[in-house]
């Protein structure tokens, strides 16, 4: 959490600035006073320090108190160990799953419900209106994206997945305002991706960008008041691929098409009915038959 604030830090407003920096110096302090005495010290009105919370993420200072609470009191011990050349299998398993399970812990302590729940509010809305939400990635996040897809268009949303750049901007060029682009990257620096954001932007679409805090994918989805969904992690890259973001992004991918199932309700039920029974019988007929 207080990573993501620190890597959130340029994007803000300077009053908002003043406020980040209060919780990177004090913040077991942060959390227990009152919105008057942080407005103080940190020289902004009350407002701004509500504000402040909402742009990173949080539903109000309540929520933003609350979470920092349970970083500072509690906290998840994260220690990332990284794979070695000579380590044993026995080595390797507990490692990759140490490290997967530790920063999934470390997730659900640090995920902004309020970002969570625009995007969530943002893809159903786009579903109801028959717009389109499309999935944006390269490399591993392509797979992410693909996932993505394949949960989304079951409940009846006109959803795709691209990890082609030119065929990203085509699409991109063909969004409008009923629409959604959720943009995945590991990095947050990835050019083509950049380009394909500003083209969302430009036609109105929501942006959603499933990213790392601070990077340049980041800040621009905050600058323009978009959604930020952070996923951050420490990894070493230059020894095997990025397992733990993939894992990651996954999960924010379960989140989110577990909450627009919820938001669609009933209507879709009798849908994946449906298609369960297709499915069903699809298998019995082929088992017959070999």
């Amino acid at each position: 959490m207080l990573d993501r604030i620190r890597a959130s830090i340029p994007a803000l407003p300077p009053a908002e600035q003043r406020v980040a920096k209060l919780v990177l110096q004090d913040p077991r302090g942060f959390a227990s006073m009152p919105v008057g005495d942080l407005a103080e010290r940190a020289h902004v009105s009350k407002p701004t320090v509500v504000r402040f919370c909402r742009s990173v993420g949080y539903d109000g200072l309540a929520d933003f108190k609350l979470k920092l609470a349970g970083v500072v009191n509690e906290g998840v011990p994260f220690v990332h160990r990284a794979v070695d050349e000579d380590d044993k299998p026995s080595d390797i398993i507990v490692k990759v799953i140490d490290n997967a399970v530790s920063a999934l812990l470390k997730y659900r302590n640090d995920a902004a419900s309020h970002a969570f729940e625009r995007a969530m509010a943002a893809m159903t809305t786009s579903g109801q209106q028959h717009g389109r939400v499309e999935f944006y990635g390269v490399g591993n996040s392509g797979f992410v994206a693909q996932d993505a897809q394949l949960k989304l268009f079951r409940l009846g949303v006109n959803s795709v997945a691209l990890s082609d750049g030119h065929v990203q901007v085509m699409s991109a060029t063909m969004l409008g305002e009923k629409d959604c682009a959720i943009i995945i990257s590991n990095s947050g620096r990835s050019r083509d991706l950049i380009d394909v954001a500003e083209i969302v932007l430009k036609k109105g679409a929501t942006l959603i960008a499933i990213t790392a805090s601070g990077s340049p994918l980041a800040r621009l989805t905050l600058e323009s008041g978009q959604i930020l969904l952070a996923a951050d992690h420490p990894e070493d890259h230059e020894r095997y691929s990025p397992m733990v973001s993939r894992m990651l992004h996954l999960m924010i991918i379960d989140i989110l098409t577990t909450g627009v199932a919820l938001r669609l309700g009933q209507e879709m039920r009798p849908v994946l009915q449906d298609i369960k029974r297709n499915l069903r019988t699809r298998r019995y007929v082929s088992n017959a038959g070999a």
